[in-house]
Order: structure tokens, then C-alpha cells, then sequence
């Protein structure tokens, strides 16, 4: 049995939860997220507390169990605290413009790119080149950057891209002339 699957999740105040089933809802002040489970785990919601546990012994319901519990978690923080990933954009005349609904990023190519912003997510960018993604789901605020950071990855040898702040790159070293 997962040592992370039998902690409960507990659930602060301001927070609305239901279980429907498989699916849950968590409902707070940053927004509100649903998730629907395998059936190979029972949620149930009960004393100001979620609890995850197996239906069977199978393999699959050990692996979901630790799995359904840990999502859950982040749900609930999503909803209370919200979740962000900072990026940075290195290079001459790289720079990020939020236009609309939509993130107009300038990497050196000969086109501009629209990068169409999910529901949920909000951007902010400063300097033109530091930019902020946050929401409250955790799967969906990682997913938007690291296909923003796929655009462009930084390169190893004068370290212009996209790249997640904080984030090492090993630098390479140039050709060399006899």
C-alpha cells in the first residue's frame, strides 16, 4: 500500500468539495478544477478530510492509489494558493507581447508566434522577455510552459531561448581555428 495514498488530504476552509463517483470536484477562491479517477480507487470526502484507498490488490490500483491521492493534493492547493512557473527569454530581439487571449512570442524566427492561451491560465510578462505563467491547475500552468519553452530551447553555445527560470544550461564550447 502507497505510503503517500494513506495520508489524508485535508481541506481548508473556503473550499468546497464533492464526490460524484469518480469524479471530484474542488471548488475554492482561485478557481475550480474536476477530475475524474480510475475505478480502481474510492474517494471519499468525509470530516473537513478526502481520503483515497484501493478497490483491489492489482498492481494498477497500488500505482493509482499514491497517484489519485497526490493530484488531489494539488488540486486542493491550486484552488487556494494557485500554482506558477517563471520563464525567461534570452537573446537579441526576443521578446513576449500578450495580445488578447494569446501570447505573441518573437524568437528569431521569420514569423511571429500566437501562442493561444488555455482557460484558466493567466500571463504576465515583464521587460518584454520575463514571463510569468500561473493558474490553478498544476498540470495545465507546466503544460503551457514547456510548450512555450518548446518553441525555442535554449542552445548550448550562446545561450539564446526560452527557459524556465532557475533552469541550468551547460554551455558549450565554440569551434576552434588551428
Amino acid at each position: 500500500m502507497s505510503r503517500i495514498g494513506k495520508l489524508p488530504v485535508s481541506i481548508p476552509p473556503g473550499v468546497k468539495v464533492s464526490v460524484t463517483g469518480q469524479t471530484i470536484n474542488v471548488e475554492g477562491p482561485k478557481g475550480k478544477l474536476t477530475k475524474t479517477f480510475s475505478p480502481v480507487v474510492s474517494v471519499k470526502a468525509t470530516d473537513g478530510e478526502i481520503r483515497v484507498t484501493p478497490v483491489d490488490e492489482t498492481r494498477f490500483a497500488g500505482a493509482m492509489h499514491g497517484t489519485a491521492r497526490a493530484i488531489i493534493k494539488n488540486m486542493v492547493t491550486g484552488v487556494t494558493q494557485g500554482y506558477s512557473k517563471r520563464l525567461e527569454i534570452e537573446g537579441v530581439g526576443f521578446k513576449a507581447v500578450l495580445k488578447d487571449d494569446a501570447l505573441d512570442l518573437a524568437l528569431g524566427y521569420s514569423h511571429p508566434i500566437l501562442y493561444k492561451l488555455p482557460e484558466g491560465i493567466k500571463v504576465s510578462i515583464q521587460d518584454g522577455t520575463k514571463v510569468e505563467v500561473s493558474g490553478a491547475d498544476k498540470e495545465i500552468v507546466g503544460k503551457v510552459a514547456a510548450e512555450v519553452k518548446a518553441y525555442y530551447p535554449v542552445e548550448p553555445y550562446k545561450g539564446k531561448g526560452v527557459r524556465i527560470a532557475g533552469e541550468f544550461v551547460r554551455r558549450k564550447e565554440g569551434k576552434k581555428t588551428a
